[in-house]
């Protein structure tokens, strides 16, 4: 397992501004590249201020494929929604000309709606340029949550990039709702990953779970799987 630097800054405009510029070089490189590029990032209020820098930077946002890491198995008008953060807050000033994928579809069951969007993320091409990741004070990333019955199956790194059904967690474990989540591998092809870590705890959480077991630990699957992993920290919450 490789050691990874911990960068920090002073305060969160800091944190969000320096997430946002190299989230935003990496999909220009992308567009100058390739004439495209795929961002995926999380929902929550961890990732708002640093949508709001990176949705007015000067990038051919049409020709940019915004979607999801996870998403709950709700529609976007309820406010459990991942989605719902997405457009409100990132699809906004010039980046409203981006293309969205949910990850959500009203299918018959998570899994059916699993496949569609794996199916639409393949469509535009089955990698991400640049990812942004948050973190949960149980150490899950994306819905790769502990005890979960498809964690195993999402940080197992031999198979294909695609999207899982997530169970509800029984017995008062997480997640509270069905999910959809990318696996493992969608990070490891990824041409950038970032976690965004904010406050005293998530740093203990992080530096914990970065020694444990990669097939039941994403932080540890992230190092042990070589994903181009960067990790930026503030202490301000």
């Amino acid at each position: 397992m490789r050691d990874l630097l911990i960068e920090t800054f002073d305060g969160v405009e800091a944190w969000a501004e320096a997430i946002a510029a190299r989230l935003g070089e990496t999909l220009g490189a992308a567009l100058y590249d390739n004439g495209r590029a795929v961002f995926a990032g999380p929902g929550g209020s961890t990732p708002a201020p640093i949508y709001r820098d990176l949705s007015a930077m000067d990038l051919d946002w049409s020709n940019v494929a915004v979607t999801l890491v996870d998403e709950r198995y709700v529609p976007e008008s309820s406010p459990e929604s991942n989605a719902r953060l997405i457009r409100d807050v990132l699809l906004q000033d010039r980046a409203a000309a981006a293309r969205f994928i949910p990850l959500y579809t009203p299918e018959v069951t998570v899994d059916r709606a699993a496949i569609v969007a794996a199916r639409a993320l393949a469509e535009v091409g089955g990698r991400f340029d640049a990812v942004l990741l948050g973190m949960g004070e149980d150490g899950h990333i994306c819905s790769m949550f502990p005890e979960s019955p498809t964690l195993k199956t999402l940080l197992t790194p031999t198979l294909k990039a695609t999207v899982l059904g997530v169970p509800q967690g029984r017995d008062g474990l997480a997640p509270s709702l069905e999910r959809l989540s990318i696996n493992l591998p969608y990070l490891m092809s990824a041409g950038r990953v970032i976690l965004g870590l904010k406050g005293a705890q998530k740093r203990l959480v992080f530096e914990e779970q970065a020694l444990g077991d990669p097939r039941i630990q994403p932080i540890a699957a992230l190092l042990a799987s070589d994903v181009p992993l960067e990790v930026l920290w503030t202490e301000e919450g």
